[in-house]
């Protein structure tokens, strides 16, 4: 909203300072300085709403170290999160541009999924929450949407550049170009590193060829509820999902930075994406919301997020990656999250086999998801998610190094 304000006034009256406005690096700042305020403002007062309606988090007995100590902490912090987030994004973003309204609705439906499950389980007194069927439900249609979005809209674009040969290419610059409808993503370590989804089925016929959007579409809903779903298994330590999406938040904030900006994808020689620039603003609040909510979520935690944060904070990390075509990049950049879901899959998988195979059920880990062995090894939880958050750095590092390392 300010950024139309603030460019009225520019164009029409030539107020001095007003052009600041037209700078994403200046507004990204601004975003993210706006987030950690309202998540400090707000937070504050949030958890003492909570506290006084004794709405806090109950604890299932495990055996951990600490574990009984956090007993009535308030949740629903994800809130915290989701007003840092949004407030920043409709004061300094443009509000027209197709990728931000896709993730303004991303972090409102995802959001909303989660604060139901939450008021389910502290307000209803219900354990079990929202019912898997319908999390499901609203997950497979935020990715329905996504997915519609991104293989239909016009507004969804590639540049390609003409090449001496006759030939387009995505990365080989030109002083020819246009942009197209095309959907193409990056394929990390290669050379020639960008796979058309729609070459997948050339060779199946005509039909394939041209409605490939029904295979698309499923790998998108694929994607979301994946890594939404991981970042909810892994908000089980104080500080771990909010401390690890930070760090994927600035990382996509550099892929979208140098993606929607003609001259470093040309330097880079990666894929320029007309218009996705504009997702720094909204990368920036993200980071500064989760470093915010982490002033109170720290060891030992003064609030959970909850589901209301976590869902909605994987969801926008999968359609953030989605959006700047590194979605093949997910399971190197959302590692962490990758882990903690393949722990409860893997120790599930092994228990019931094993139970049908020697007639008990054995596991593999002390407890999943695997932060939870951890601590039934003795490590204390602060050394835990500290350890992560390295793992986390050191995963967005390689990440990064894609961008020239082919």
């Amino acid at each position: 909203m300010l950024y139309y304000l603030f460019d009225f006034l520019h164009r029409h009256y030539n107020v001095p300072g007003t052009g600041v406005f037209q700078y994403t690096s200046f507004r990204a700042a601004m975003a993210v300085v706006t987030s950690l305020i309202i998540a400090q403002l707000f937070g504050k007062r949030l958890i003492a709403i909570l506290q006084r309606k004794q709405i806090g988090e109950g604890i299932r007995d495990l055996g951990l170290q600490g574990q009984m100590e956090k007993k009535g902490t308030p949740t629903m912090g994800g809130l915290i999160i989701l007003l840092a987030i949004l407030v920043p994004t409709l004061l300094f973003a443009k509000l027209d541009n197709t990728y931000i309204i896709l993730m303004i609705l991303s972090t409102v439906w995802l959001g909303l999924i989660g604060f139901v499950d939450d008021y389910i389980k502290v307000v209803k007194k219900d354990k079990e929450g929202l019912a898997g069927r319908f999390k499901m439900l609203g997950q497979l249609g935020l990715g329905l949407t996504v997915g519609w979005v991104l293989f239909f809209s016009h507004d969804v674009t590639v540049r390609q550049y003409l090449l001496p040969n006759g030939q387009f290419s995505a990365v080989d610059a030109s002083k020819v170009y246009q942009d197209v409808k095309l959907m193409i993503t990056t394929i990390p370590f290669a050379k020639n590193n960008e796979l058309n989804y729609g070459d997948l089925f050339a060779t199946a016929g005509d039909f394939f060829n041209e409605y490939y959007a029904f295979f698309y579409i499923p790998i998108v809903i694929f994607i979301i509820t994946a890594v939404s779903n991981g970042a909810n298994i892994t908000d089980g330590l104080d500080g771990l999902a909010a401390g690890t999406s930070a760090i994927i938040g600035i990382t996509l904030a550099i892929f979208a930075f140098v993606s929607g900006n003609a001259v470093l994808a040309d330097y880079l020689d990666i894929m320029f994406i007309p218009n996705v620039g504009e997702l720094v603003i909204f990368c920036t609040a993200f980071v500064g919301a989760c470093v915010g909510f982490l002033w109170y979520n720290s060891y030992p935690a003064q609030v959970f997020m909850g589901d209301t944060g976590s869902l909605a904070i994987g969801g926008i990390i999968a359609v953030l990656s989605l959006i700047v075509r590194k979605e093949l990049l997910i399971p190197v950049l959302c590692g962490v999250f990758l882990i903690e879901n393949l722990s409860v899959i893997v120790q599930v998988s092994y228990f019931k086999y094993t139970r049908k195979k020697y007639g008990e059920g054995r596991r593999l880990l002390r407890m999943s998801p695997l932060h939870h062995h951890y601590q039934k090894l003795g490590y204390h939880e602060s050394k835990i998610v500290s350890r992560f958050w390295i793992v986390g750095i050191m995963l967005a590092v390689i990440t990064l190094v894609t961008l020239k390392l082919r």
